[in-house]
């Protein structure tokens, strides 16, 4: 066992474990660490504690002291020198006629190298621009070409639901999404009711989807038959995921009637898979529009 402390160097950023070393950090401290791209000021985001030796990429940095006043000021700076270089790097992309969307500017703490962020598509050619920008920032240059949903994460903003977005507030990491998961929730295929502001499927589709999965499991599908603990035999008319009710068409006294139960007034063998609906021009024009969008998120993450 190792013990570590969790690092943050951005809103809703990756964390990285650190050694805490002679140092009491709690939750919340500033810390100035050595990283891949050096000397850098995280807030920690996890109290001390032991994880599992192969869990650590080793060798395992040590944090190389607790931010103090200066070192608060320094940052702050360099937020302020981000803003004028991004506006830098805006006039330049310009002058040069790339065609590449910038979207963020990043000082190192140390002043070692700038790092700016973009959208593309397909490949840029910015050899010139970075010679272009090093002549003006006299320090190392990097260019990081990153997806849309890595933009909305960076940039921000609120969703459909009305609260901030939740790339940008708390994921760490972005988990693949299917159009598999919006079938198994019953959401309507149309793009714009299950797409994010980056235009890709929304990311709370996967944190539902164990949830809807394990509801589903507990439910008969469309067609099955059913008995009731009111003594009746039915077919599964349909199904309420959430509530866990189930509709079921009963006959009594010679008439069909629909019947609504929990589903733990009910005794039943699953048989149908679930019902195939026969799709309109409309809904199959929406299904191929979400399949370029898994595709597109797909190429992304491997171009990335």
């Amino acid at each position: 066992m190792t013990k570590v402390i969790g690092v943050r160097f951005r809103t809703a950023g990756k964390i990285y474990f650190f050694n805490p070393g002679k140092f009491n950090i709690k939750k919340g401290d500033n810390v100035i660490v050595e990283t891949a791209r050096g000397v850098e000021f995280g807030t920690v985001v996890a109290d001390l504690r032991e994880v599992e030796d192969d869990k650590v990429i080793q060798p395992l940095k040590s944090v190389l002291r607790i931010a103090n006043e200066r070192d608060k000021a320094q940052e702050e700076a360099n937020k302020l020198k981000e803003r004028e270089a991004f506006k830098i790097c805006l006039e330049k992309i310009k002058k040069h006629g790339l065609e590449m969307k910038l979207i963020d500017a990043e000082y190192t703490f140390d002043n070692n190298k700038v790092l700016f962020y973009f959208t593309a598509d397909g490949r840029i050619d910015f050899r010139e621009l970075v010679k272009d920008l090093a002549s003006v920032f006299k320090t190392r240059i990097e260019l990081r070409q990153i997806g849309v949903r890595d933009e909305t994460k960076i940039m921000g903003g609120i969703g459909i639901c009305g609260r901030p977005l939740c790339c940008h507030s708390y994921l760490s990491d972005f988990a693949p999404v299917s159009i598999k998961m919006a079938k198994e929730q019953n959401l309507s295929l149309n793009p714009t009711k299950i797409s994010g502001v980056c235009g890709r499927l929304m990311c709370c589709l996967k944190n539902e989807e164990e949830t809807y999965e394990e509801l589903n499991r507990k439910l008969p599908n469309v067609g099955d038959y059913v008995t009731t603990d009111d003594g009746l035999k039915g077919e599964v008319h349909s199904v309420n995921v959430l509530r866990q009710l189930v509709k079921v068409i009963v006959e009594e006294n010679d008439e069909k009637e629909i019947h609504e139960y929990r589903v733990d007034q009910l005794r039943f063998k699953r048989k149908h898979k679930k019902e195939k609906k026969e799709m309109s021009d409309a809904e199959m024009k929406e299904l191929k529009e979400l399949e370029k969008l898994e595709k597109k998120e797909k190429q992304e993450s491997n171009n990335l």
